[in-house]
């Protein structure tokens, strides 16, 4: 019709690529600094089932703020969208959980590349389960990243069971969650779709803490850590540690927002070349980092 004004164009219309890239990068270096402050705590404090608790509890916090200011504005949710959201949360939550188990057990080197199988895993669920039909080309292409993890297990001086049992369970949970939240996505945007699956992960994680880590912490950990750093840092390093691990996995479900699962696995791979690389820097070693 004449006349009509046609809506601008933002920037994020405007250059999608660009957008996207920017997003990447933002997880990836957002994921570094959580890595490596993560792995400092569980150096003097070596409880991953309580330190999962803390990552999500603080964004939650964070994200019952944002609520509250309308950035973003919270959206409605049916009893449809919550079975979705509970299916998400608990793949999420198995996920961080086992995550953070390998980390306390075995260097962050380690942990991340057995997650550089994530690819395989969503390749594997795209095509067994989604009915996707996954070129032979892409599966050749993944051959040399089993076969570089099966020779780092082989050689890895930190290596221990726990550490690559926690991992592989978290690559297959982290696999499902992502299939289940692109489903999701389909009825909310990726900012609320991820503050829903902290609220309703958090409660998820709390029940392994209290049976796991609790008579421990209750007895000693908590003062072993203060006597070690003191009260401040103590608090302020759980802090950070949750709010740069929310802001990354904040990140990390607004690039799956724009693209597909398994090209979201893909970069997971190279977000997982920096944290290893990163963490020899930081750490001086890899048995330690």
């Amino acid at each position: 019709m004449q006349g009509a004004k046609v809506a601008p164009v933002g920037f994020f219309g405007k250059y999608p690529a660009l957008v996207t890239g920017f997003f990447f990068f933002m997880w990836y270096f957002l994921n570094v600094i959580f890595n490596i402050l993560n792995k400092k705590i569980y150096n003097y404090f070596p409880y991953p089932y309580f330190v999962s608790v803390i990552h999500l509890f603080v964004g939650v916090v964070y994200c019952l703020g944002s609520w509250a200011v309308g950035l973003p504005k919270r959206a409605p949710i049916d009893s449809n969208i919550l079975k979705l959201l509970i299916s998400v949360a608990v793949c999420h939550a198995l996920g961080h959980d086992t995550s953070n188990v390998s980390f306390a057990a075995v260097a962050v080197s380690f942990t991340h590349t057995i997650k550089a199988l994530e690819p395989f895993f969503n390749a594997a669920a795209s095509q067994f389960i989604l009915g996707q039909s996954i070129p032979l080309a892409l599966w050749l292409s993944l051959a040399p990243v089993v076969l570089g993890v099966s020779m780092a297990s082989l050689t890895e001086l930190s290596f221990n069971w726990t550490g690559f049992i926690s991992a592989m369970i978290s690559n297959i949970s982290f696999t499902y969650r992502s299939i289940y939240s692109k489903k999701a996505m389909t009825d909310m945007d990726s900012t609320n779709l991820y503050a829903y699956i902290s609220i309703i992960a958090l409660f998820v994680c709390i029940p392994p803490a209290i049976i796991f880590e609790g008579p421990q912490l209750i007895k000693h950990g908590f003062s072993d850590a203060i006597v070690k750093v003191g009260l401040t840092k103590f608090i302020t390093d759980l802090f950070w540690v949750g709010m740069f691990y929310h802001l990354y996995n904040q990140l990390a479900t607004n690039t799956l927002e724009r693209v597909a699962p398994l090209t979201h696995a893909v970069g997971n791979v190279l977000k997982c070349v920096f944290v290893i690389g990163f963490s020899i820097l930081a750490f001086g070693k890899l048995t330690s980092a």
